[in-house]
């Protein structure tokens, strides 16, 4: 922990200190650079380069759509921790082993990041000794897609209980997307890849909307509306971490730097609607998004499935 210190070394040594004492608990969130520009008197490029110190440290994490939170020891989207798991699972490079570490890889970087070197890399293995496992990249991304579906447990349909079912599959989903920020894009709507959890998934929710009367056209609607729905939302995640990877700086903090700019426009009086909704200065938070997005969605769907009962 840093001590002393003036500028962004006070605020990084204050924020480690709440998080040592278990003031900031896992997944709390920190103050984002205008607030720290607000409490600590500093510039912006201060409170940046605090949040930063924090992040390479492994004291605090982005969170896409929530901004930064204190980070879990060990937790996903932390490089090492995930891939040494899967690289010290077994002493034979299995298909499972890759797998899992791909899905390590494309969590800390994203799928543009995957290749099948620097998987070959991670595992201690030459490049096409992996080709005896898989076809390619894309052979293994929609491995990984299956992988990670796989992890879902699919809650039963109760007769006539419609509603709590799709909210408990669409939370269930959206918590998987955040969990593997690539998934949502890894995932196909028109092109359905041929991966059997992936259709163990799709199977399950056909069946559980089967019982209300709907014709097959409704039937298959339904559930992909729900289906892609939420991971349109999802496809959000995996960008907005690349460009903070790329930048080194959140959402909020990104949106910061845009605020004199915005300001001379909103000003300008070209925008009323705009200007009098940002006066509230409201967060968008995905997670809040999707929730709104999932009622109003089931809201939609009610007309339809109660008809059938």
């Amino acid at each position: 922990m840093r001590q002393g210190g003036t500028g962004y070394q006070r605020i990084v040594a204050d924020i480690s200190a709440r998080i040592a004492s278990g003031e900031l608990a896992p997944g709390d969130r920190v103050p984002s650079t205008r607030a720290l520009t607000q409490q600590w008197g500093v510039a912006m490029a201060t409170a940046t380069k605090a949040l930063t110190a924090l992040r390479q440290d492994g004291l605090v994490r982005p969170v896409p759509g929530v901004g930064t939170v204190v980070a879990a020891p060990g937790s996903p989207g932390t490089a090492t921790a995930s891939r040494r798991t899967a690289r010290d699972h077994g002493g034979a490079t299995d298909r499972t082993r890759l797998v899992r570490t791909a899905m390590a890889l494309a969590n800390d970087d994203g799928l543009a990041g995957l290749s099948m070197r620097r998987l070959a890399t991670e595992l201690g293995v030459p490049t096409m000794s992996l080709y005896r496992l898989i076809r390619g990249k894309e052979h293994l991304i929609i491995m990984m897609a299956d992988e990670a579906v796989g992890e879902l447990t699919v809650p039963r349909a109760a007769p006539g209980q419609w509603r709590p079912f799709l909210e408990q599959v669409a939370r269930d989903q959206w918590r998987l997307y955040r969990r593997y920020p690539w998934l949502a894009g890894a995932i196909s709507m028109t092109r359905p890849q041929v991966a059997p959890r992936l259709l163990a998934l799709a199977d399950h929710m056909l069946g559980a909307l089967a019982p209300y009367g709907l014709d097959p056209s409704t039937l298959l609607n339904a559930h992909l509306t729900v289906f892609g729905v939420v991971r349109g939302l999802a496809v959000n995640i995996e960008p907005e971490l690349q460009a903070e990877r790329d930048t080194g700086l959140t959402a909020d903090e990104w949106t910061d730097t845009q605020e004199g700019a915005l300001r001379i426009l909103l000003n300008s009086g070209r925008y009323p609607a705009m200007a009098a909704l940002m006066a509230n200065d409201i967060p968008l938070e995905l997670d809040r998004l999707f929730e709104f997005t999932l009622q109003r969605l089931l809201d939609g769907l009610a007309p339809v499935l109660d008809a059938g009962r």
